[in-house]
């Protein structure tokens, strides 16, 4: 819940001055809900693709204030980010409603960008991979995708969000690989291709090493991504474990 549309535009036309996609490079902001139509405008002609943060399971009806696949479609989205840790956790979202969303999205012909973590104390007490199994599992229940490039998930461990912490990079692969097998098991070979993102503070000076893992093909970028300068280095970085 960052920058008005003027200052949201203003971001979007600085990420587009200094940050341009590649062959196998794809970029793409989510700004909020209000932000997206002039937000997309700005990204016109550059590339860059847009997001929603946030979209409700349901077609249509009385759900004041929430916004619908058909809606964000409208306004020029091509992603949506589904089950943030944050709408986990300061708005109840249970693993049903991101199953509901994903449903969704798929169906509208959206990319949904599912997240999955867990908490430090699940971390502590061994349980993280049961956590972030059990999401993925519940998130995916009944979803097919016949194209890698219709499903991203985002691995984003809540202990690392906003903290200044972040998984190393072995803590991360770990994790990433056991979603990549999760998806490999569910889908066949489609599900090898999947893009995972690292959404745990990743930064200018950390994405390089985490990049550089066999199974985190990308980023989800939370505070890095209000400066365009440094989610320019975080793009660069990616462009150059491309060409390593």
């Amino acid at each position: 819940m960052n920058r008005t549309i003027p200052e949201a535009v203003e971001l979007a036309e600085a990420v587009v001055a200094k940050c341009r996609p590649s062959e196998g490079l794809a970029v793409a902001v989510c700004p909020p809900a209000v932000c997206l139509e002039p937000v997309g405008r700005s990204l016109e002609g550059s590339g860059i693709g847009l997001g929603a943060q946030n979209m409700h399971r349901e077609e249509s009806g009385a759900y004041t204030g929430e916004v619908s696949a058909a809606m964000i479609r409208s306004a020029g989205c091509r992603y949506v980010i589904i089950g943030h840790s944050e709408r986990r956790q300061y708005f109840g979202e249970t693993d049903d409603d991101v199953n509901g969303k994903t449903h969704q999205a798929v169906a509208h012909g959206l990319i949904p960008i599912v997240c999955v973590g867990e908490h430090l104390a699940e971390r502590e007490g061994g349980r993280a991979e049961e956590v972030v199994g059990k999401q993925v599992e519940g998130a995916l229940a009944g979803v097919s995708i016949d194209d890698a490039s219709a499903l991203v998930i985002a691995y984003e461990p809540v202990w690392a969000i906003g903290t200044g912490v972040t998984a190393s990079p072995d803590e991360a692969q770990a994790m990433h690989a056991l979603i990549r097998g999760m998806l490999v098991q569910r889908f066949g070979d489609v599900g090898g291709d999947v893009e995972l993102l690292y959404g745990g503070s990743m930064k200018p000076d950390n994405a390089a090493d985490l990049l550089k893992q066999p199974d985190v093909t990308g980023g989800l970028i939370g505070g890095s991504s209000l400066r365009a300068d440094q989610f320019a280095m975080i793009v660069e970085a990616a462009r150059g474990e491309l060409r390593s």
